[in-house]
């Protein structure tokens, strides 16, 4: 009767008990397994969120002038960048390729987070210019706005979500006025070890019809040397001395790398700001008894030139030809 009872409880425990069991503690493990992927994946989500650049839907502009901080859409925003930084009767083309490289500036300037409060703001020596729309209409001919505004927000509608990218990432997609033939190197304007890779030296053939691509600036002795003064007290130039302003060296753009003022050597970025040149690119000469510089160019020359990106839409050229001349090894990709 014992082995009875004894085999009894042996096969209940075997049959009912332990498979209980066993079957709770493989719901426990899977349970666990779950919640760690879930935890991974909630990992993996927040690692790639850097790179998501359909966040910015909307984005955070400071008014400069005062200290507002608006939230505006993106393709708004850069209607009024286009509007402001390019102008309206330039071909299509160059206004397509100006309102992918505004957003692309925009969105690297907000990966590359500089306002504390802001993602980006309306000075063009901070970020890139920006102009209400009130403000542009009364800027333009009144016949011409509404066709004005409605050609910018084609080029950018039609250039929706468009990024410019090297190895996958946003560049800082500088742009100038126009090149006076040849664009420049970063490190030849704000200084710094390398150069990007995508920013190097190109031709760009067809500038010189545009107003900006030359300009003359005349100085009087008097006026040379109270320019100079504002930075360099001591300055003492020979007027009589051929030697005393002469430019020492070029990039290989062309543009003034150094220059020398009598008892000073400037670069030639310095002397653009002190002297209010418009570009770099410049030659000087003695001329009845005043300083005269002659200009090639207007802006830094660095990134795609307007004019020049204004000259390839005429010829025939789309906004992705005219971008990758500009920038080097790039890629054209989807926010």
């Amino acid at each position: 009767m014992k082995k009875f009872l004894l085999y009894f409880f042996a096969f209940i425990f075997i049959c009912f008990i332990l498979p209980a069991i066993l079957t709770k503690s493989n719901k426990i493990q899977t349970n666990a397994d779950i919640e760690e992927k879930q935890d991974n994946t909630d990992k993996i989500e927040d690692s790639s969120k850097k790179y998501d650049y359909k966040q910015y839907g909307t984005i955070k502009l400071l008014h400069a002038k005062t200290g507002e901080i608006e939230e505006v859409a993106l393709d708004s925003y850069l209607c009024n960048v286009v509007s402001a930084e390019m102008p309206a009767d330039f071909e299509e083309e160059a206004l397509k390729a100006q309102a992918v490289v505004a957003r692309t500036y925009t969105i690297y300037k907000i990966e590359n987070k500089k306002h504390e409060n802001a993602d980006i703001c309306d000075d063009s020596t901070c970020c890139q210019a920006w102009v209400s729309k009130e403000t542009r209409f009364a800027r333009w001919e009144e016949a011409k706005r509404e066709s004005n505004w409605a050609k910018i927000e084609k080029c950018v509608n039609e250039t929706k979500g468009k990024i410019i990218t090297y190895q996958n990432k946003p560049i800082n997609a500088f742009f100038h006025s126009n090149s006076g033939g040849t664009t420049e190197l970063p490190v030849n304007v704000w200084g710094g070890g390398e150069n990007l890779p995508y920013l190097q030296v190109v031709e760009t053939a067809g500038e010189e019809g545009y107003t900006q691509y030359s300009s003359e600036v005349v100085l009087s002795k008097e006026d040379l040397i109270n320019k100079l003064k504002t930075k360099y007290e001591d300055i003492n130039i020979n007027f009589e001395n051929e030697d005393d302003i002469k430019i020492l060296e070029h990039t290989d753009s062309g543009r003034v790398k150094t220059i020398k003022f009598g008892n000073h050597e400037l670069s030639g970025v310095e002397t653009r700001t002190l002297l209010g040149l418009k570009s770099t690119n410049f030659e000087v000469q003695k001329q009845d008894g005043n300083i005269k510089f002659t200009v090639k160019g207007y802006g830094h020359g660095v990134g795609m030139s307007q004019t020049g990106a204004d000259t390839m839409a005429k010829q025939g050229k789309n906004y992705e030809e005219i971008i990758k001349h500009f920038y080097s090894g790039v890629e054209i990709t989807n926010m």
